[in-house]
């Protein structure tokens, strides 16, 4: 095949595409503004309710505007807006219960600011809650985007299909996969590297739970993998770090992985260490 083909075959393939997507970069400015306006507003760059009441209204445009980019129904698009952003109060009183558990339980935590503006795993929380919305209105691919846009920034992966109870705290969080139909309840602690993923990757489930039920009060520690949709964690219940569970756990229940660590005097070193590179 020549470049020229190949362009053509590029030509061709965009031109015939039917899938209308919103654009990237005007997806991610509106995600961080928004946040912005939410979390950091203390800062006292809005000298009067005016003022913040303009760039509210900026976003409501903007978040318009990436609609019909989807949509191409203004009627359609208009609802969807007007349902999303009357819903952004109840979001905003989910996000400040997140950020004072995590205030609450993390030792180095020193203000509720301090949360809201430096810390990951609120920030993955809140993009989370937000693209959520956006799922439950059936509104397709934007949620992914801005979902997308929070693992790449914070290296957590939360579906926007999941179901997260409130006063939910991530501590850390790098390496953390919240799957689509993960339900995780009320006062729930994940730190790094917790997977909460499917067995079965066939599409042929995608219809069906493929991730586990996380009951209230549960707290799951680094590096756990919990698969399946029929795993239920019951309220209570602590996991252990490295722990790797397909079954389901009473409530109450301490679930550790045992390991043996040996401690020696290193010298003399053992015979098969004694190489040389």
């Amino acid at each position: 095949m020549t470049e020229q083909d190949f362009i053509q075959q590029i030509f061709r393939r965009n031109a015939n595409s039917f899938v209308l997507f919103p654009d990237k970069e005007t997806a991610e400015c509106f995600m961080e503004d928004l946040f912005s306006l939410l979390f950091t507003s203390h800062e006292g760059k809005y000298t009067d309710v005016k003022k913040l009441a303009n760039q509210y209204n900026e976003l409501k445009n903007t978040f318009s505007a990436l609609l019909f980019e989807l949509k191409r129904d203004e009627k359609e698009v208009r609802e969807n807006t007007e349902m999303f952003f009357s819903k952004l109060p109840a979001i905003y009183e989910l996000l400040l219960l997140d950020a004072e558990a995590v205030l609450k339980f993390d030792p180095a935590a020193q203000s509720i600011e301090e949360v809201l503006v430096a810390y990951p795993g609120f920030y993955a929380t809140a993009v989370y809650r937000i693209s959520h919305q956006l799922y439950k209105q059936n509104i397709k691919i934007l949620p992914r985007l801005l979902s997308e846009y929070a693992h790449s920034k914070t290296g957590i992966d939360i579906h926007p299909g999941a179901e997260v109870g409130q006063s939910f705290f991530i501590d850390h969080g790098t390496g953390i996969v919240i799957g689509e139909t993960s339900v995780i309840g009320n006062n729930v602690k994940i730190y790094q590297g917790v997977t909460l993923g499917a067995l079965n990757v066939s599409k042929v489930q995608a219809c069906k739970r493929r991730h586990p039920v996380i009951e209230d009060n549960v707290v799951i520690y680094s590096g756990a993998t919990i698969l399946g949709g029929d795993t239920v964690i019951g309220h209570s219940s602590i996991i252990g770090g490295n722990v790797w569970l397909t079954n389901s756990v009473p409530s109450h229940s301490i679930v550790y992985h045992k390991s043996v660590i040996k401690i020696r005097d290193k010298n003399p070193l053992p015979e098969e260490f004694n190489f040389v590179i």
